[in-house]
């Protein structure tokens, strides 16, 4: 911690900006660790025997809190005497700090969001990050000390590991998205050569189509336990007996909803993830004896191979999907209007990227939840990695191929104009006109006898609501009042 004080020292010296900024990484902490602690203590509150007082549920909210950070817990008392690690990380709670943190820079950067013109240089972007990750290791490190011991303890080597990084990866990110791009002056003279514009659209339609991917993951992990939803009630009649237990696995199955979604994904493309130690469970095969907990995701689990081609179309369709979104916003995005070599240049780029984004992704989504069968759970990040590379690297040039040149000879144009409204023709507004209104009115009422009264005329509306400003029906002021002509006086 010395060590980032002096090098936030040295970036940029202390004075009442960076202060703010510093606060500002302090108070995304504080909101980061209220959250669970809140839910942490609502939890006990509700439950009819709980086992130790406020401080071991504010223990349990540090360790929760600790985890979405990527940091491992581990269990010292087992019934083999080993500690058990904790290592799967709930993507939930691991987005909440991740939104803190964006929010944070973001407000350091712009104090005033509604302002039009934010003024904002480049290179204060990744200073602001600097300090705000500062404050955030702060009341991190406080966390730390506070959540040694107990029945579940972090682990401070490796707290001192992830914390740094997950926080300065997120502060960074939002700070190039905040600020853009750092002047050619303040980059070094090799990261100049570099094509910018082409690799932030290849980021770009990465991003895009990783969560289309995961997005349709989740679908298929839900379609799964639609078939199944009998075995998923039973597990969770089982894990919870009392009202504050059910709500305890809801909010569980609630915060690992995201990392189901990341193992649907794996499936789909085809490495799929193990569950314990020797096995594993694939749309080709399933290996070994997967040690299957009673929880109600996991209910979605296959038994064996898909055999219907149906189901086949319906994994081929994860990828599919994934490569489609990454190569729209390929085909619309400035480097396509370069042409086509740089367009299916980009579209490879999108490989590296979002093979990247899934493994990391994948790292997070797994990890193991004790020793022995449970050593090993999820997917494996490297395989996963590299199967949506390949997927991608094979769908996504073509298709943004193809929609650059649909977007090129106007066919999109040709498409819009096709299931576009039509517009109103113009004796179709003639017919809304007050003359129209009047002529179809006064025909209804030639028809209809003395079913229909007669309009009254337009003086006699004005004289019926002001009949001090009376008026003729051909617009003569009336005599009874007086008026501004002076001859009038």
């Amino acid at each position: 911690m010395r060590h980032l004080l002096r090098l936030l020292q040295h970036t940029a010296p202390l004075g009442r900006v960076r202060a703010r900024w510093l606060l500002e990484g302090l108070l995304a902490a504080g909101l980061g660790l209220g959250v669970p602690a809140a839910l942490v203590l609502l939890l006990w509150t509700l439950s009819p025997f709980p086992d130790s007082g406020a401080g071991g549920a504010l223990h349990v909210a540090a360790d929760l809190w600790l985890l979405g950070h990527g940091a491992d817990l581990v269990r010292p008392d087992t019934l083999t005497g080993a500690p058990a690690p904790v290592g799967l990380t709930p993507l939930l709670l691991a987005a909440l700090p991740a939104w803190l943190l964006h929010r944070a820079v973001r407000t350091a950067l712009v104090p005033d969001r509604y302002a039009h013109d934010w003024g904002v240089h480049p290179a204060d972007g990744p200073r602001a990050a600097l300090w705000v990750t500062g404050g955030y290791l702060l009341a991190a490190a406080v966390v730390v000390v506070c959540a040694r011991g107990g029945p579940l303890a972090v682990r401070p080597l490796d707290a001192a590991v992830q914390l740094p990084l997950f926080t300065l990866a997120v502060t960074l990110g939002a700070a190039w998205a905040v600020c853009g791009a750092l002047p050619s002056a303040a980059l070094p003279r090799w990261a100049r050569r570099l094509p910018g514009a082409r690799i932030a659209a290849a980021a770009r339609a990465s991003v895009a189509g990783l969560a289309a991917t995961c997005g349709a993951g989740a679908l298929l992990v839900a379609a799964c336990l639609a078939v199944r939803a009998g075995a998923a009630q039973d597990a969770f009649g089982a894990l919870g007996t009392d009202w504050s237990g059910r709500l305890s696995v809801l909010l569980l199955a609630g915060a690992l909803a995201p990392n189901a979604a990341v193992w649907g994904a794996a499936y789909a493309l085809g490495p799929g993830f193990t569950l314990g130690a020797g096995s594993a469970v694939g749309p080709l095969s399933v290996h070994g004896d997967p040690a299957v907990p009673g929880f109600p995701l996991l209910a979605a689990l296959p038994d064996g191979t898909p055999g219907n081609p149906l189901l086949w179309g319906v994994l081929a369709a994860v990828p599919v999907a994934g490569a489609l979104v990454t190569a729209w916003f390929v085909a619309r995005s400035r480097v396509a209007d370069e042409g086509v070599a740089a367009t299916a240049l980009v579209g490879l780029g999108t490989a590296c990227g979002t093979g990247v984004g899934l493994g990391v992704l994948a790292a997070w989504a797994g990890g193991p939840l004790g020793t022995r069968a449970l050593a090993e759970f999820g997917p494996e990040p490297w395989l996963t990695g590299l199967a949506a590379a390949a997927w991608t690297a094979v769908l996504v040039p073509p298709f943004a191929l193809l929609l650059r040149a649909a977007r090129v000879s106007g066919l999109n144009a040709r498409l819009a104009r096709m299931v576009r409204r039509p517009r109103e023709a113009a004796d179709a507004k003639a017919w809304h006109r007050t003359d129209a209104r009047l002529s179809r009115w006064a025909a209804l009422r030639r028809t209809s006898g003395v079913l229909v009264p007669e309009l009254p005329d337009a003086g006699d509306a004005a004289d019926t609501a002001d009949p001090g400003n009376r008026r003729t029906a051909r617009g003569v002021p009336n005599p009874a009042r007086p008026t501004d002509d002076p001859d009038c006086r």
